[in-house]
This record gives structure tokens, sequence and C-alpha cells, in this order.
């Protein structure tokens, strides 16, 4: 897809960003907005969040999304107090399947590991689930919410599809991973949120393949210092980009092109789901609070003109929190 094609897509595309938020939030809000809970490794306890009849369990899925999936884990914070732990089992389960591929030195192993997988949804559905932190609040979540199986298997059945090392072959390749994996995910958030709508459904596809493409453009420098590159192909070859360009972490405006196509498709995503905005209820919106984060990082990627392995890119935002606890209030997404 070329650069060109797109740009109607985001509009101007060099500096001048409007901020993401002009209006002041009542009084008391910032220093609300501030107490949330730092990144791990900030000595805070989790059990100020969670209250004091928290269970290990509760524990486990906190601490590993404060680990693993910060922006994920801000974002449940914000949930309704009595969705909040089904939001954290849901992303910590999703994290559990996320972090397989990187953590298996062999594909038979990742493959036993996603069976594991498998076998403990058959049995969270079946009222026994595993002795395992993430199995057993996922199993609550179920029975709480009556959660739809095929989501959560849609969302094995993609990660161990992906577990090869290889490429995309075109960003609908890409986009399909991301409607299995991200989106899956966010329709099961919907359902623990009590949402069954049909306009909430299509932000959620949207939102979901964003999620997926802003993933993928984040991981690149990680990725490329383990030699792998999965960026679609198609778009490469389109710019007369090699594999071997971002392995040497070039910056030339071709391999810069790449980045912008990803990066507006992206952003032409959020539009399209954010134009059912009127039509969602406002119930389904702590679901979607994951686009201050992906918006986030399409305006810094924006004002490095689009240079993948600029080391801003690989810094926290520390006024997410803050950012995410106003787009809460205003109810937006």
């Amino acid at each position: 897809m070329a650069a060109a094609t797109l740009v109607s897509a985001w509009g101007p595309l060099r500096p001048g960003v409007p901020g993401l938020c002009r209006c002041r939030p009542p009084r008391g809000l910032w220093a609300h907005a501030w107490r949330l809970p730092e990144p791990a490794g900030s000595g805070r306890s989790v059990t100020a969040v969670s209250g004091p009849g928290v269970s290990g369990t509760d524990r486990y899925c906190l601490e590993l999304l404060r680990k693993r999936d910060y922006e994920g884990y801000l974002c449940s914070l914000l949930f309704p107090a009595e969705s909040r732990n089904s939001a954290f089992a849901l992303r910590a389960f999703n994290v559990e399947l996320a972090q397989v591929k990187d953590s298996v030195s062999e594909k038979t192993i990742g493959l036993m590991r996603m069976q594991f997988w498998k076998k403990t949804v058959d049995d969270v559905y079946c009222d026994r689930p595993p002795h395992q932190p993430v199995a057993i609040e996922l199993w609550k979540a179920v029975k709480r919410y009556n959660l739809t199986k095929r989501w959560l298997m849609k969302i094995i059945d993609e990660r161990e599809k992906n577990l090869d090392d290889k490429a995309y072959r075109n960003i609908q390749e890409l986009e399909n991973y991301a409607e299995n994996t991200q989106s899956s995910l966010l329709y099961l958030t919907l359902e623990i949120l009590g949402i069954k709508d049909l306009h909430a459904d299509h932000a959620a596809s949207h939102i979901g393949k964003a999620q997926g493409i802003v993933t993928c453009l984040r991981a690149t420098p990680y990725h490329g210092s383990r030699r792998r590159v999965f960026l679609p192909m198609d778009i490469c070859m389109l710019h007369g980009v090699s594999q071997e360009d971002f392995l040497r972490k070039s910056q030339d405006k071709n391999v810069r092109d790449v980045v912008y196509d990803m990066a507006s498709q992206a952003h032409l995503h959020l539009k399209h789901a954010r134009s059912f905005h009127k039509n969602v209820p406002v119930k389904a919106f702590p679901a979607f609070l994951q686009t201050v984060a992906l918006e986030d990082y399409l305006k810094k990627i924006q004002q490095v003109d689009f240079d993948i392995f600029h080391p801003s890119l690989q810094q926290k935002n520390t006024l997410l929190p803050l950012s995410l606890y106003i787009q809460s209030w205003r109810k937006r997404y």
C-alpha cells in the first residue's frame, strides 16, 4: 500500500499534532490520576489497588500485567469494580500466550504449551480448572459472565500458528492475525462489560487491528536485535526495502516509508473505530481505552519522521496514567 494513497487517511503528517486532551478536568482529578500504580519495580504493593481481600491468584495476574502488559494493566484499573478482576484475568491469559513464542527455544515446546492452554480452556468450561493462577481467574470470569469459548480458542489457535518465525506476507495477513488475537480479546472484554452491540463489535475489530499493527512496529527493534523481521513483505517490496535494511537499523527514506505506510494503516483503523463513537454504548468505552496508548505511539513516531529506531520510541510515557484517566472521565476512546 503506497504511502501516497494513505495521506488522506491521516492528513498532514509532519509536526503540529494537537495534544491528546485540551480540556482541564474537574478539581481534584489530577491528584487522583497520579495515584494510579506505577510500573513494576516501583516497590508499590498491588494490595493497595486490589483491596485487602485479594487472593493469591488475583495478585499473580496483577503482577504479570504490571511486568508484561503495563498499558493493559492501567486500562484495566479503570474498569468498573465488579468487572475489574475479570479484565485482569483476560489480559493475563493473553500475556501467557503471547510470551510463549519468545520463551521457548524450539517450536515443539511452544506447541506443547499451546496444547496445555487448549486443554485448560476445555477444563475451565467443565468446571475443572488446573491449579494455575491465570486458569483459576479465567474460570471465575467464565463462570460469572458466561464468556464465549470460541474467542478464547481462536486466540490460542492464532498464536499457535504464529510460532513460526516468518514475516507476514502482506498487511492483510497481519490484520487477520490481529483480528483473531487482539480483536477477539476485545470481544471477550465487551462481554464482561455486559455489551452486546454490533457497533461496539465493529469498533473492537478496528481497534484490535490497529493494536496488532502498532505492536508489530513497536517490537521491530527488539526483533531486529534477535535478527528477526516480521514486517509485511508486500510493503517492504513496494519500497524496495530488504529485511537486512531493518537489521542494520537503516534510516533511509525507503525504510521510513515502510513504517509510514503501516502507521497510516493503524491510524486509519482508529479513525474507523471512532466513526462508531456515537452509536457505541458508553458502558463499552473502558474496553477501548487502549486507543490512548496507540494514539500516543503513532504521534511519537510521526514526530520522529517515522524513524522506527529512534530512542524516544523506547521510552515510557509517564503521563499515560493521567491521559487514560482523563479519557475515561470524558467517556471517549
